[in-house]
């Protein structure tokens, strides 16, 4: 059963969200994704430094049936990774949006974040 989504949140059409915070986007998956992809058993962090352009790839989970590419919402530099999923993917299963955030990406440029949806918007995303 998914949890809601936050609404504290900014979506991707991809199922990335984004959790903003000044000028750095904390960046996962949603839980929805986490379901469709079932168990998560290997994520591809990006390296510290990465520029990152919105809407190119950032990361990749590997899940027991396939591999998905991570999205960047927003164009920036990667400036912390969570290493802890590095040891326990699965993170990405139990909390998709606490402690099994990706990445977290120093923003160039705010404007784009109008180009992401608010979780109403994300919620027509899911029912289509």
């Amino acid at each position: 059963m998914s949890k809601s989504n936050p609404a504290n949140l900014k979506y991707t059409k991809d199922h990335e969200w984004a959790l903003v915070e000044g000028d750095i986007v904390t960046v996962g998956i949603t839980d929805h994704a986490q379901e469709l992809l079932t168990e998560v058993v290997f994520a591809e962090l990006p390296a510290i430094g990465k520029k990152v352009e919105q809407g190119k790839q950032l990361a990749a989970v590997e899940s027991v049936k396939s591999v998905s590419d991570v999205y960047s919402p927003v164009s920036g530099e990667v400036v912390e990774v969570n290493t802890e999923l590095e040891a326990n993917p699965g993170l990405i299963n139990q909390d998709a949006f606490g402690a099994g955030w990706i990445a977290k990406v120093k923003m160039s440029n705010p404007a784009e974040l109008e180009k992401l949806m608010d979780v109403a918007a994300y919620g027509k995303v899911m029912e289509s």
